[in-house]
C-alpha cells in the first residue's frame, strides 16, 4: 500500500527528493508506440519545458530530471527560505501564474483595498499559497495534469495518462542525492537510447553540457558550487567537473561496449561522501530496484523514520550499500 505524503516527506531531514512517475499501464505515450507504430516522442519536449518553467514560480528548484518513453524522473530541492521571505504580494503573483485564484486575490493584486473581513480572509488564503508553492505534491500536480489534459486533447480521448500517484523518496545526504542525479541522468544511456551523457535528450545532463561549453551553468537547473564553504550560495556542493566526470566515468562503465573506469579524482569525492567505492556502481546502476524509501547513511535514516513516525524501516539493508562507518 502507498504510504501518505506524510510518511515519506521532512523537512526536518533533508529538502531533496527524488520524484518519479510512470504512463498508465506502462505504455510508451511518450515514445514510439510498438503496436502502432506511432512516435509520440514530441511530448518528452512538452514534459522538459514544463520541469523547467516550474521554478521560476514554485520556491522548488530542479537538480536533476530525464523525461523517458514511459516514465520520468525529477530529483527536486525546496527552498523554505525562499517561500517564506516573499511578501503576501509576491506570493498571490506566483500563484495567479498557475492559478486563477480567488476574486479577493485578484483585487490584492491590482493593489484595490479590503475590506476587514476580506483582509482576514487574505491572510488565510495567502498563507494557503505559500504552504502549496513550498509543496512537492503541487509542484508534481502541476507538471502531471497540464501534460495529461494535452496528451488527450492530441489523442482525442479521455481517462489516465499517467499511472497514478507519483512515487518519492527523500534523500538524505550529499551522497544519496549526487547517486541519485547520476542514475537519473544516466537512464538515456542505461537504456542504450544514448551512447553518451551529451546525447541523452531531456535530460538535465545534455542541458548542463550544452551551457558548460559557453562555460555557464543552467538558470533553471539547481547549480553546482563546489566544494562546501562558509557563507556558501545556493546549490550543490560538488563543481560541475567532477560532477561531469562521475556520470561520464559511471556510464562508459555501465555501456559494456565501451572502455572505462572510475579514476583517483572520482575515487577521492567517494572518500569525501564516505561511500564505498565498490558499491557505487551497483548503487547508481540499480538504484530503482535497491531503493524505494528514504536514501541516505543509517545515521540518517534513523533520523528520518523516527521524524517521520515509521516503525517498519524498510530497505535500511540497502542503505548499508552507501554507508562507509
Amino acid at each position: 500500500m502507498t504510504l501518505p505524503r506524510k510518511y515519506q516527506i521532512s523537512y526536518e531531514d533533508t529538502t531533496v527528493y527524488h520524484c518519479y512517475t510512470r504512463m498508465v499501464r506502462g505504455a510508451f505515450l511518450m515514445g514510439k508506440h510498438h503496436l502502432t507504430g506511432k512516435d509520440y516522442n514530441h511530448r518528452r519536449g512538452w514534459v522538459e519545458e514544463l520541469i523547467l518553467s516550474l521554478p521560476a514560480v514554485f520556491a522548488i528548484d530542479v537538480a536533476a530530471y530525464a523525461v523517458m518513453s514511459n516514465h520520468l524522473h525529477v530529483v527536486l530541492s525546496v527552498d523554505v527560505d525562499k517561500a517564506n521571505a516573499w511578501s503576501d504580494l509576491e506570493v498571490v503573483e506566483h500563484w495567479h501564474q498557475l492559478f486563477k485564484g480567488t476574486e479577493i486575490t485578484q483585487r490584492f493584486a491590482k493593489g484595490e483595498v479590503l475590506s476587514g473581513g476580506e483582509a482576514f480572509v487574505l491572510i488565510k488564503q495567502v498563507r494557503e499559497y505559500r504552504s502549496r508553492l513550498m509543496d512537492i505534491s503541487w509542484f508534481m500536480r502541476c507538471l502531471n495534469e497540464p501534460i495529461a489534459r494535452q496528451a488527450n486533447a492530441e489523442d482525442k480521448c479521455t481517462g489516465r495518462f499517467w499511472e497514478g500517484r507519483f512515487k518519492c523518496q527523500a534523500l538524505l545526504d550529499e551522497a544519496a542525492v549526487l547517486a541519485c542525479m547520476a542514475y537519473v541522468d544516466l537512464n538515456p544511456v542505461r537504456a542504450k537510447m544514448a551512447n553518451t551523457p551529451e546525447e541523452s535528450k531531456h535530460t538535465s545532463i545534455q542541458l548542463r553540457i550544452k551551457a558548460a561549453l559557453n562555460g555557464e551553468q543552467p538558470q533553471e537547473l539547481l547549480p553546482f558550487i563546489g566544494n562546501e564553504r562558509a557563507n556558501q550560495p545556493k546549490g550543490l556542493a560538488v563543481s560541475v567537473k567532477d560532477y561531469f566526470q562521475l556520470v561520464d566515468e559511471t556510464g562508459r562503465v555501465i555501456r559494456h561496449d565501451k572502455r572505462g573506469s572510475i579514476s583517483e579524482s572520482s575515487l577521492a569525492i567517494f572518500e569525501r561522501l564516505n561511500v564505498p567505492a565498490e558499491n557505487w556502481l551497483k548503487i547508481v546502476n540499480d538504484f530503482g530496484k535497491l531503493f524505494h524509501g528514504p536514501v541516505g547513511h543509517l545515521q540518517q535514516h534513523d533520523k528520518f523514520c523516527e521524524h517521520t513516525n515509521r516503525v517498519r524501516r524498510h530497505f535500511k539493508q540497502s542503505c548499508m550499500l552507501i554507508d562507509k562507518s
